[in-house]
Parts: structure tokens; C-alpha cells; sequence
């Protein structure tokens, strides 16, 4: 399955919006409308991404650059509830880490994203991935890393 990752301009964010999360994944993941408000205060330092299956978008991330540290993380992976169990998550992420790849923030192989401990889903894709646990946790999120 060929998926791509586009930008979310101005001619995409409605699709966004209307993106659902299955019925008790709402615990696991915020919206893209509340990610896109984050994006736009976080403007100079990361990337929201349209998760696209031909063209249709069946989900949302968002890559961003962390210059204390400094790492790249990926924040607020989803797949609508329509298309979950497809193996769009799994593409995604690779193309996420193709992107980080290309440095296009700053000059890190380091890789964070949190997951909720409850999350078997996710977990499973992140550690297929090659994703590793930090041991550092906040509240029901576990910290997981990569180097590229």
C-alpha cells in the first residue's frame, strides 16, 4: 500500500478536522485540532502531516524538533477509526523517520515519542519499528526512543 505524508496547509486542514478515532482511543491520542493549535505555537520547530492513502486522508502526525535537547519527536499519530488495521500507521511511521532523516530542523538521530501503557496497538508498531523504552514515564505514557 503506497502512502504518502502532505504537509497540512490551508488547503487540507478541514480533512483534518474530520478525521475519528475509534470509540475509547480518545484517552490514547489528542485530535488534530488540538495538535494543530500546537503547531501553530511550535511553527519554527516542527511539521503537521495529512497521512494519505491515494487521495484520501486516513490520518494525522505531527514531526517536532525538541532544540533543548535536542531530538526530533513525534507527536499525536493516528489513523481514522475507518481505516485502522490497514497497516497505515506502520507506513507512516517509516515515512515519519525517512523525513526526520532529512534533518529538517536540526542535526539529531535521536527519536522520542510517548505511548500510553495501555496502548498494545501502537506499542506493537512503535517496537516493529525499533522503537526501545527509556524507562522514563509520565503518568500512564511510557517514553520510547530510536537513533536513526
Amino acid at each position: 500500500m503506497a502512502i504518502r505524508l502532505e504537509p497540512i496547509t490551508e488547503d487540507n486542514y478541514i480533512e483534518a478536522f474530520h478525521l475519528q478515532l475509534a470509540e475509547g482511543q480518545e484517552k490514547f491520542v489528542s485530535h488534530p485540532i488540538r495538535s494543530l493549535a500546537q503547531a501553530y505555537i511550535y511553527r519554527n520547530q516542527c511539521q503537521p502531516f495529512g497521512i494519505y492513502s491515494g487521495g484520501k486522508m486516513v490520518g494525522y502526525v505531527m514531526v517536532i524538533y525538541d532544540y533543548d535537547i535536542p531530538e526530533y519527536d513525534i507527536w499525536h499519530m493516528m489513523i481514522d477509526r475507518t481505516y485502522q488495521g490497514c497497516g497505515y500507521a506502520q507506513n507512516a511511521l517509516n515515512k515519519c523517520l525517512e523525513y526526520i532523516g532529512m534533518k529538517p530542523f536540526g542535526d539529531s538521530n535521536r527519536v522520542v515519542l510517548t505511548c500510553s501503557k495501555e496502548n498494545s496497538a501502537a506499542l506493537h508498531i512503535y517496537k516493529k519499528a525499533g522503537f526501545s523504552f527509556t524507562g522514563q514515564q509520565d503518568e500512564e505514557e511510557l517514553e520510547m526512543v530510536l537513533y536513526l
